[in-house]
């Protein structure tokens, strides 16, 4: 009878333990229907950035890296990417900081890329076409450019996919395209908003096919491009950052910022 009560009471602990826990065999679903398989993804369980599926700089890094082309004020440093309680975080500080090409930029921040380590290296994963989404929390701070979005294997864009960008507001989210026709990038932009975005994560995503680009915010279809020109054909990589400085300086009594990330996957047909 004692022995009957200590396996009883050991079966109801396993069962406690199993709902606190969750099962370890759990199947992660996408957010958009379709005959979908997995074939990328992190869920930033651990204490470290998995550095063989992530680069913390652009294709073109040198002891870190900016771009320079949108006149941003970061200087992105390994040192502003960890992770912790499930989640990745990217977080820019107003700290004067040197970067390798001479300049001295007034923000330290953070990225991620599945590209590479430097310019002649292969990048570590690239895709063509798929089911693109992550789980953010952008940060409430103004003049910050927190984005994730797509550039091609060659490094040079366009074309270009901005799953999703926040430029001059926290409560609209920005949708694009980019493609080049004959000499000149052209683009086209979606909204959607508003939407108190820093209050929580929102999953972002974007189905990319041969023949049409949908943007979906928490799994509701919020834009679609159809036009042939506009929809890109190349390999390209995923980038996550929070720049600085777009469109215009964060205020001075903005001093730090944190993009929060619970997951990214990838998906394919």
């Amino acid at each position: 009878m004692r022995l009957r009560r200590v396996l009883g009471a050991l079966a109801a602990l396993t069962l406690v333990l199993v709902a606190a826990c969750g099962s370890e065999t759990s199947v992660l679903e996408p957010t958009v229907p379709g005959d979908w398989k997995l074939v990328f993804h992190d869920e930033f369980d651990g204490s470290k950035l998995d550095t063989d599926r992530w680069a913390t700089c652009y294709d073109w890094n040198r002891n870190g890296c900016t771009n320079s082309g949108n006149d941003e004020e970061q200087w992105y440093r390994p040192g502003q990417v960890s992770l912790g309680e499930g989640a990745l975080t990217l977080r820019a500080d107003r700290r004067a900081t040197r970067g390798s090409d001479g300049e001295t930029y007034p923000w330290a921040s953070g990225m991620i890329s599945t590209g590479r380590d430097h310019w002649d290296a292969r990048p570590r994963r690239t895709f063509t076409y798929g089911l693109f989404e992550a789980a953010i929390r952008i940060p409430p701070q103004a003049g910050m450019f927190p984005a994730f979005w797509m550039m091609p294997a060659s490094r040079y864009t366009p074309p270009e996919l901005d799953i999703m960008e926040f430029l001059g507001s926290t409560k609209r989210v920005l949708m694009y395209t980019h493609w080049r026709e004959q000499d000149s990038e052209r683009k086209v932009r979606g909204t959607y908003g508003p939407v108190n975005f820093p209050a929580k994560y929102h999953v972002f995503a974007l189905r990319w096919t041969s023949d049409e680009l949908t943007w979906y915010v928490d799994a509701v279809p919020r834009f679609r491009v159809t036009e042939p020109e506009r929809i890109p054909h190349v390999p390209m990589e995923i980038l996550v950052n929070l720049a600085v400085g777009v469109p215009r300086s964060p205020p001075t009594t903005v001093d730090s910022a944190e993009m929060k990330m619970d997951w990214v996957r990838v998906w394919q047909q």
